[in-house]
């Protein structure tokens, strides 16, 4: 049987496979995620046209409808209309077949004509990447078999047509928003799987990605790693690529005595923060509300209520159903506490969320959150009402 032109023992082949994988999740998450579906940054022609050239034998996508699905999904995050939620869909439909629910996607022409703006659409796209899509893949097939041989080629072969199926379209779709740790409170479920971004390219820290679509860098925290955005930054020197926008990291003052345009202007930049560590005060007064019910020796059923709602408490009202609505209502009006600072939470995001207000008028909606909160007498509010008033620009 034919043995290729390169001979490796076994771990050779292991570490073949996993390198020439690597090469494809650094495309995926470089140029078709964070080059081409949100412009976080751009790409010199030879860095482009090398990923495009890669991804068109290793995958066989089309840049257009990758961009496309990955915008919609965006646009429609936990909604019907989202290509691939798992809140929606099911952890396990998301998970084994999201590479399934691609494809059905790839066939809407609504979206790709509504999404897919702004991708390549030079004579290489027309004539050989989109037309000639299924032809890479039979191309890259060819080379792994007369380099390591027939049996060595057609299973590293194998192993690079499911890595991106599995580990993108299943378990960052997947995964990526059913299970895992939260830096920002987002509007949807998205999560951070790991803090270490290595085996998919930095892609593992959704929840960040979510919060700051448009950033070229994933890592937020100072434990957490990107290496996608190593390899940026190593493509940057080498004047291949130009970041046009990371994630703002918020800037703290000493606090204004009232919330002015610029403490309004920081709260809404720095948004996610906020609502952040709002959620921290939040989990502080219902750990306490908990106590005190055992402590006051109330029944083991109000105990219980207030356990059943602590993750509604986090999510937007919107976000429930009837009877979530109805259950959470009747708890939060068993503690004044717990009721002020979850309709207090409502009207926090409301300032982010009016459009149509002046700046007047938001300017003085959070000088008048802030005062309520300070007269609460609820002390969570009230540091973080201090807290508020330090965001800077």
């Amino acid at each position: 049987m034919y043995t290729g032109f390169i001979d490796l023992p076994w771990w050779g082949y292991v570490l073949v496979a996993l390198g020439l994988t690597h090469v494809t999740i650094a495309s995926v998450t470089i140029f078709l995620h964070r080059h081409q579906a949100h412009r976080a940054l751009d790409l010199a022609a030879p860095a482009s046209h090398f990923f495009r050239f890669w991804l068109w034998l290793t995958t066989g996508m089309i840049t257009k409808e990758w961009a496309a699905i990955h915008r919609k999904h965006h646009a429609k995050c936990e909604t019907e209309e989202d290509p691939h939620s798992p809140q929606i869909l099911g952890i396990n439909r998301v998970l084994w077949g999201g590479v399934f629910l691609y494809v059905k996607e790839s066939h809407n022409r609504e979206t790709l004509e509504r999404y897919g703006h702004g991708t390549p659409d030079d004579w290489l796209e027309r004539r050989i990447y989109t037309p000639l899509h299924k032809y890479g893949i039979l191309v890259m097939a060819a080379i792994d078999v007369a380099l390591f041989g027939v049996v060595a080629g057609a299973l590293i072969w194998g192993v690079q047509m499911v890595w991106i199926p599995f580990w993108a379209a299943g378990v960052i779709n997947g995964i990526g928003h059913y299970w895992g740790y939260r830096n920002f409170d987002c509007a949807d479920a998205s999560t951070n799987i790991v803090p270490w971004g290595i085996l998919i390219g930095g892609e593992e820290l959704h929840n960040n990605h979510h919060a700051f679509a448009t950033s070229a860098r994933l890592s937020a925290r100072w434990y957490e790693f990107d290496i996608g955005w190593m390899y940026i930054r190593l493509l940057q020197a080498l004047k291949l690529a130009t970041v046009k926008k990371v994630m703002p990291k918020p800037r703290f003052a000493a606090a204004k005595p009232v919330a002015d345009f610029d403490t309004l202007q920081a709260v809404i930049t720095h948004r996610y923060d906020v609502m952040t560590r709002y959620m921290k005060s939040l989990r502080q007064i219902y750990r306490e509300e908990v106590r005190k019910l055992k402590e006051s020796r109330h029944s083991l059923a109000d105990v219980k209520s207030l356990r059943a709602v602590k993750r509604w408490l986090q999510r937007d009202e919107a976000q429930l159903s009837a009877p979530e609505k109805e259950k959470l209502h009747s708890v939060l009006q068993q503690s004044s506490r717990l009721s002020t600072v979850y309709a207090m939470r409502r009207e926090l995001a409301a300032l982010w969320q009016r459009s149509a207000a002046s700046r007047e008028q938001l300017v003085k909606q959070l000088q008048d959150w802030c005062q309520r909160a300070e007269a609460s007498g609820i002390r969570q509010l009230q540091e973080f009402s201090l807290r508020l008033r330090q965001y800077a620009v």
